[in-house]
């Protein structure tokens, strides 16, 4: 089942203002701004179905017009259920110019057998930022299903114009490959990947050390931060815990918004 969600962010009279969507089923879009001083977009993605299911295709659309500063939040933990034949995303995000985006998903959870690819294609005109990020789980840990999924795989492409600026490529099948082996979880259970990318002027430089700075209290997480070239910056996360790494992020996300 073909399932599709657009949205439009637009800019007007100095405010961010949901200028144009559409959607079937299971989508619902809801404004979750909380203050109205406040002059920024904030939308809430929320469905009607308990996951993704066998056979499902997701397209989804994301439009940031010029100067827009828009915030998307996910409504709940995302689950894959089981699969013979698996399902797809498909995620487009544009950035024009002087536009700004941030989105951090709550964490995966491939029940059993599940079967998942994932393409997320964002292209970034001039002075914009972006943040996305993303977690996923070995399954149903309190139900014995740890890493009992069959395949997930989630690609990433960056683009400013027509140049790519960074891709990454999360591939998990713990039924062909050990997530206790080196280069893998080695131990962990949950994994964590933020982007954040500017296309501005801003000096990124100190970035990784300010994020570093952030998560250093917290306990049984290792914390990857690196410099994807001069306008990226790439957040690695590791953990035994969705919410916490989720609130991990979501703390990294804040800090960047008010940047």
């Amino acid at each position: 089942m073909i399932n599709k969600l657009s949205i439009t962010s637009g800019f007007k009279q100095g405010r961010s203002y949901l200028k144009d969507t559409f959607f079937t089923r299971p989508f619902r879009v809801a404004n979750v701004g909380e203050h109205k001083s406040d002059p920024a977009l904030y939308l809430m993605v929320m469905s009607s179905s308990p996951g993704i299911l066998d056979g499902d295709h997701y397209e989804i659309t994301l439009t940031a017009e010029p100067y827009s500063r828009f915030q998307l939040q996910s409504q709940s933990y995302q689950r894959l259920f089981n699969m013979r034949k698996g399902a797809q995303q498909e995620q487009y995000i544009q950035l024009q110019e002087h536009s700004t985006f941030s989105y951090v998903q709550h964490p995966v959870v491939p029940h059993e057998n599940a079967i998942f690819k994932g393409r997320n294609i964002i292209r970034m005109a001039d002075d914009c930022r972006l943040t996305l990020g993303e977690i996923i789980t070995c399954g149903r840990k309190h139900s014995g299903e740890v890493f009992r999924f069959q395949h997930f795989q989630n690609v990433t492409m960056i683009y400013h114009h027509e140049q790519l600026l960074l891709k990454d490529n999360v591939l998990l099948q713990p039924q062909l490959l050990s997530m206790a082996a080196v280069g893998q979880m080695e131990g962990y259970t949950h994994q964590g990947t933020l982007f954040y990318v500017d296309t501005g002027m801003t000096n990124l430089e100190a970035l990784p050390d300010d994020i570093h700075a952030l998560l250093e209290e917290e306990k049984d997480i290792a914390v990857g931060v690196s410099a994807a070239g001069q306008r990226a910056v790439v957040v690695r996360l590791l953990g035994n815990g969705g919410e916490q790494l989720f609130n991990c992020l979501r703390k990294v996300q804040q800090y960047l918004w008010k940047l």
